[in-house]
């Protein structure tokens, strides 16, 4: 059992509504809130089942009424001070939360079975939640307040949730009353002097614990001993820990379970006995906790560190548990949470030859930031045991590099497809070769000529049937010059955008087009996504050579445009668009270091003859796809200094609805705040849906954009902006997935 005196989340104000009270059971997800009085007394409990009676047996249910008239005021509730056996009967027949109450009623904790999560500050710990990363200070502050202040502050630099600290009163912790050593062995003599000469005081270690509110890190303590124990307590902290050394403390153990908090305790130095008398002394108690596998040698063997041992604590405690190093190194910490720790602890210096023993098994602050990278690197690596899928850069190697059913020789609607027929070749654009069976035997409904592809339409065996669309803007297809006149066949865009490979620019125009033929759409261009050499675009790079020719190979795009127009109906100067650069192949760059790259890629655009054109920056998403892998964008990303870009130089963005959504996802912001910023600076749209942090080019209406919400925005912020649909390999079967899309798009556009 376990008692949560964290109780906000669980209740509600007796004047709240039975629509607010719905809203913090959605919210806690523990299906029931109590009804707390101004007072803090319990008026009643509400859970869905509550409800729903309460919606049946009304004439008249009204969301708005009070949460109390749909409550149950019979409810059961223990009075503080009731032994933890006596709580536990009480569970059953749909009661899995009890609230424990004083003489008064007023709520104090509200009791559980038991939990494998626990929180500490805004922290959640346990299963399907990122590891709790504390950074032990310990007593590395060598007993200096201001060593102490600075610690926190490279922890907190360092990425770290929590900071960790240790107090101890020397008077009462040691049997000679204070910092005396002289009758101790050697050992206890040397741990003695340090402690004595580098603890800090109750009230410096306050001053620390300020400063660690000040910088917004949850700061958790030690108490070595009962007095250091109550002034923690005093102060008030989000959690506890407790070390090796005190797991047969059962005294010390209950004093900091009754104080209510979430407790870690370390399992070092202790047998599996001595582990399950602990855990006996905190279920009593109800104390949430959670056990740490800890080696308590300074440095740790590896051969001793034993982290298949956490497995075990986890069955032994129920509960969540982790692992706390004092080896060398920060390996071991990231093997730990890529076997299920939760929590991971890491003593921290600024300099591994000072006094103690802790200096010689900590990280230097790089060191931990490193450590914190990488952890999150290896949650992010660990996925999910669902069935397996591909990743968008899979996706895009598979067309690369996988193989396809071809025809091998010319057929004609009506021919039935035969084994000589079907030819297995690269690339991976249509059925796959495990398809061939299915392939045999089907009528076909189109032409396919010598070595093109088969795809899942063929098995249809009829043809997608084409729409006449209309939107209240214009709409165009991404192209390339060798099927433009295929998709102008089967429908009439508004325009046309021709996405140029680097091989496409080194052919000529008239290759393409009649002399004076002049089509009835207006055209728009995109810039090469790569070259050869794998060069990419980057106006933004320090790199002298690669920004020159950058700088001309948007100059070649932008005569390209100029040159298309011969060929298109144009009342506007075509709009050209450019992914910029800015990208790194190993992290993202600080808000701070973007601007120096914004102003190198406009020196670069001063040196680009724009007479003619519309040239446009491109959003992009915070993890692309180049090359084969992935890589990390800084610029045209965040809203704030993509805005400052554009006013501060006049420039004009092809708000890519995908590459947006996904930055606004990795970066925790409603996609809303992006529209709403980008929307006034946005000249041409690029619609397309999106999934997570880097699946981008995803099916309309089959990824996590809202495009009634987009729609409504667009509207009124960018009306008069054209769009494509931009799907991933859209472009395939004649353009079968860009029609889906527009057919999709009706709706909202």
């Amino acid at each position: 059992m376990i008692l949560d005196r964290h109780t906000a989340p669980y209740t509600v104000d007796a004047h709240a509504t039975v629509l607010q009270a719905l809203g913090r059971i959605n919210d806690n997800r523990a299906r029931m809130v109590l009804v707390v009085d101004e007072h803090g007394t319990v008026r009643g409990t509400l859970s869905d089942g509550d409800v729903r009676r309460w919606l049946v047996g009304s004439t008249t249910p009204d969301l708005t009424q009070p949460a109390l008239d749909a409550a149950n005021t019979d409810f059961v509730a223990v009075t503080e001070g009731t032994p933890v056996a006596e709580i536990t009967v009480l569970f059953g027949d749909g009661i899995d939360r009890i609230p424990m109450v004083d003489e008064r009623g007023r709520l104090l904790a509200i009791a559980t079975p038991g939990t494998r999560t626990l929180t500490i500050g805004s922290r959640t710990v346990g299963a399907g939640h990122p590891a709790l990363l504390i950074g032990e200070i310990g007593n590395n502050h060598q007993g200096d307040v201001e060593l102490a202040t600075r610690l926190v502050d490279e922890c907190v630099r360092a990425g770290v949730d929590a900071v960790k600290f240790q107090l101890r009163d020397m008077g009462a912790l040691y049997r000679s009353g204070g910092a005396g050593s002289a009758g101790e062995d050697l050992g206890p003599q040397y741990t003695m002097n340090l402690l004595a000469k580098y603890s800090l005081s109750v009230e410096d270690m306050r001053r620390v614990l300020d400063h660690c509110a000040e910088r917004g890190v949850d700061a958790l303590c030690t108490p070595w001993d009962l007095p250091s124990a109550e002034a923690l307590h005093r102060y008030g902290l989000p959690g506890y820990k407790i070390a090796s050394a005190d797991l047969t403390n059962h005294d010390l153990l209950a004093a900091v379970a009754g104080f209510g908090a979430p407790m870690i305790v370390s399992t070092g130095m202790s047998t599996e006995q001595e582990i399950t008398g602990a855990v006996e002394v905190l279920r009593g108690r109800g104390a949430p906790f959670a056990l740490l596998q800890t080696q308590s040698t300074y440095p740790a063997p590896f051969k001793d560190v034993n982290l298949r041992y956490m497995d075990r604590l986890a069955e032994l405690g129920d509960c969540p548990v982790g692992y706390s190093g004092h080896e060398r190194g920060w390996h071991v910490p990231l093997a730990a949470v890529a076997r299920g720790a939760h929590i991971v602890e890491k003593h921290v210096t600024l300099d591994r030859t000072l006094e103690g023993n802790d200096h010689k098994v900590s990280l230097l602050p790089d060191e931990l930031a490193a450590m914190v990278r990488q952890v999150r690197e290896v949650e992010e690596s660990l996925g999910s045991d669902r069935p397996r899928e591909l990743s968008t850069g899979e996706l895009m190697n598979r067309v690369n590099l996988a193989k396809s059913l071809v025809a091998a020789r010319d057929l004609r609607a009506g021919d039935t497809v035969t084994t000589a027929d079907v030819d297995v070749k690269s690339p991976g654009r249509g059925l796959q070769p495990d398809r061939r069976d299915a392939l045999l035997g089907v009528r076909l409904h189109r032409d396919v000529p010598a070595g093109d592809f088969f795809y899942p339409g063929d098995l249809a065996g009829r043809p997608r049937a084409r729409s006449e669309y209309s939107f209240r803007r214009p709409w165009g297809l991404p192209v390339r010059f060798h099927d433009f006149r295929a998709l102008l066949e089967v429908s009439q865009p508004d325009f046309l955008e021709f996405h140029q490979s680097a091989q496409d620019m080194d052919l000529g125009i008239e290759e393409f087009f009649a002399p004076g033929e002049r089509l009835a759409q207006f055209v728009t261009v995109h810039a090469p996504d790569l070259y050869p050499g794998d060069f990419l675009i980057d106006l933004a790079s320090p790199d002298q050579a690669i920004w020159e020719r950058s700088i001309h190979e948007v100059q070649r795009v932008v005569d390209l445009a100029r040159g298309l127009t011969e060929h298109f109906t144009c009342a506007e100067d075509p709009i050209v668009v450019v992914t910029m650069g800015g990208f790194l192949p190993d992290r993202h760059l600080r808000p701070e270091e973007r601007y120096p790259l914004y102003e190198r890629v406009q020196q670069g655009l001063e040196r680009v003859d724009e007479a003619g054109v519309r040239l446009t920056a491109q959003t992009l998403p915070p993890f692309p796809w180049l090359m084969g892998g992935q890589q990390f964008h800084n610029l045209f990303m965040e809203p704030e200094d993509t805005v400052w870009f554009c006013e501060t130089y006049g420039r004009r963005l092809t708000l890519d609805v995908s590459h947006s959504k996904l930055a606004a996802t990795f970066h925790h912001r409603p996609f809303s705040e992006y529209l709403e910023q980008m929307g006034p600076y946005t000249e041409h749209l690029h619609i397309v849906d999106s999934v997570g942090v880097d699946g981008e080019g995803v099916q309309v209406g089959e990824g996590e954009v809202d495009f009634k919400d987009l729609a409504e925005r667009m509207d009124r912020l960018a009306p008069d902006a054209p769009f494509i649909p931009e799907i991933w390999m859209g472009h395939v079967n004649n353009g079968e997935g860009f029609f889906t899309a527009l057919d999709r798009l009706r709706e909202w556009f």
